[in-house]
């Protein structure tokens, strides 16, 4: 964080976008009630591809493709905790062991998105 210049304002940036991405997807799923399940292989088949591209990104370190990536991942992580929260809410996912750990998974990525987002556009390399 100390390397970054800003690193500490970008990481925390970073936290409170991903907080009240979170809060509010949550909150909407909470409240509408709607079933996200339909969200399921359109979110699968997102993240291979988001993570092939992910792959290609490093191999062939191509600077805008990683941005892409990050974009992909945060649109993908706000609609697998829709998805998540909406199997909790309407009994599709009775391991809550199992629905914790994608929760956290998907907040875990969709903040490191948010990050490296926030890297890229503060202009210093």
């Amino acid at each position: 964080i100390n390397a970054i210049p800003n690193g500490d304002q970008l990481v925390m940036t970073a936290l409170g976008g991903t907080g009240v991405i979170f809060l509010g997807l949550s909150a909407y799923a909470l409240k509408s009630r709607k079933d996200f399940s339909f969200l399921g292989g359109m979110l699968f088949a997102g993240i291979l591809v988001a993570f092939l591209a992910g792959l290609g990104a490093v191999v062939f370190s191509i600077p805008a493709l990683s941005l892409a990536v990050s974009a992909m991942f945060i649109i993908l992580m706000s609609g697998m905790i829709l998805y998540q929260t909406s199997a909790i809410i309407h009994g599709g996912e009775t391991n809550y062991i199992m629905a914790t750990i994608t929760l956290y998974v998907s907040i875990y990525n969709l903040f490191l998105s948010l990050l490296q987002i926030l890297g890229i556009f503060s202009g210093d390399d």
